[in-house]
């Protein structure tokens, strides 16, 4: 049995057929290998561009037993009300065929697809990967419709959950107390994350007592929205600087807000203080990155639970976040800041940089809680949710037939 999967990912398709993401995508081959443990192939149904060539440093996406299944490209809500009847009569093809179908949520692709789904009572899977309560949160996006856009997905994924046979959270308790399940339903929680055992640390980070010395603070986390909190980080920078902390900041992202986040470092006085590397390819070479840094800090106005926050914390850093998402379920009240708020975030940082002891216990907890996400813990989780999607999906067939 094959599997076909719909999310809201965009990607590129070059003249020979190949079809690509970019480096920050994470949604790649290695990621649809998962699935085939369990199914003979993949289907991946989402939104593809065709282009004559793309960056050098762009992966695949497809390979062997992994196919996509393009949906009509758009961008943003207008772009898609333009094309919508070309969107649902390309769901409606996609699901065709004795396929499991696992969601993989939020999607406005998916809220066409479950429609089909439920007329035929064809069972289907969730993984619930995001939350448009935060997505759509204040300050998060900025859009006239975003109280709208807020509630409408809110209440689309609660009832997506609720018609699941199978549901997978990201989070342990955050999103499943949001958007629960049936009864009846199976569920299981596990990161999308690839954490092998080398991108995990030996030790804890030993204490470095050199008052005077720069500090590097490092963030990762796309430009394109507002969703990961750069520009609060930014201010709480420089509210540390005035305090006579020596910081400096390195982003790791990219996105259509750079310029303008570059800019708001100027403004403050910080633009020597303040280092954009772009797009950082290779998990080796954002891997460095982190090791040359003393805290990473990621005050998301929105989140699931942070990747590049478990990530670093497998490389001992000690970690500040926001209490969006599930961050909560990464670190103690002590580390955390409501999103947004820059004052309180700027004295969360001076108290963590000027206490060794407190970096250092920091470091030794963050260690021990990456422990939780290694590959081969979270792999046996979702091979159960394979696999009970598998059988549901074959009894019914059966049944159907």
């Amino acid at each position: 049995m094959k599997v076909c999967v719909i999310l809201e990912q965009r990607y590129r398709r070059t003249p020979n057929g190949a079809v690509w993401g970019d480096p920050a995508c994470s949604h790649l081959f290695s990621f649809w290998s998962r699935y085939l443990t369990t199914f003979d192939g993949v289907r991946v149904v989402a939104r593809v561009e065709d282009v004559p060539s793309v960056p050098s440093d762009w992966r695949r996406a497809d390979g062997e037993n992994v196919s996509f299944f393009p949906i009509p490209y758009y961008i943003g809500p207008y772009q898609y009300l333009r094309v919508a009847h070309q969107v649902k009569k390309a769901a409606q093809g996609a699901i065709a065929g004795e396929h499991a179908v696992v969601l993989r949520l939020w999607s406005q692709i998916a809220a066409t697809v479950v429609p089909l789904l439920c007329k035929t009572g064809h069972p289907y899977g969730v993984e619930v990967i995001g939350d448009p309560s935060d997505v759509f949160a204040p300050g998060a996006i900025h859009h006239p419709l975003r109280p709208f856009f807020r509630w409408l997905n809110s209440r689309r994924l609660r009832l997506q959950c609720a018609g699941a046979c199978s549901v997978a959270y990201v989070t342990k308790n955050t999103l499943q107390q949001r958007y629960p399940p049936v009864l009846n339903a199976f569920t299981t929680n596990y990161s999308s994350i690839e954490l092998p055992t080398s991108a995990i640390v030996d030790r804890p980070r030993p204490i470095n007592r050199a008052d005077n010395r720069e500090f590097c603070v490092v963030t990762v986390g796309s430009l394109e929205h507002f969703h990961k909190g750069t520009d609060v980080l930014i201010d709480a920078l420089g509210e540390c600087v005035r305090h006579g902390l020596n910081l400096r900041l390195v982003v790791l992202g990219d996105g259509k807000y750079r310029a303008g986040l570059e800019s708001r470092a100027n403004v403050a006085g910080l633009g020597n203080r303040v280092v954009f590397l772009g797009r950082v390819s290779g998990c080796a070479n954002v891997r460095a990155e982190l090791d040359k840094a003393d805290l990473f800090v990621l005050p998301s106005r929105t989140e699931g639970l942070p990747r590049a926050m478990i990530e670093a914390m497998a490389r001992a850093l000690p970690c500040i976040g926001s209490t969006a998402g599930g961050i909560p379920e990464l670190l103690p009240a002590e580390d955390m800041v409501p999103p947004g708020d820059a004052p309180l975030l700027s004295r969360k940082i001076r108290e963590m940089i000027t206490s060794p002891q407190r970096m250092a216990h920091a470091s030794a907890r963050n260690l021990d809680k990456a422990q939780q996400y290694r590959e081969e813990v979270l792999q046996q989780r979702r091979v159960a949710f394979y696999r009970y999607l598998r059988e549901i999906t074959r009894a019914w067939l059966r049944q159907s037939n």
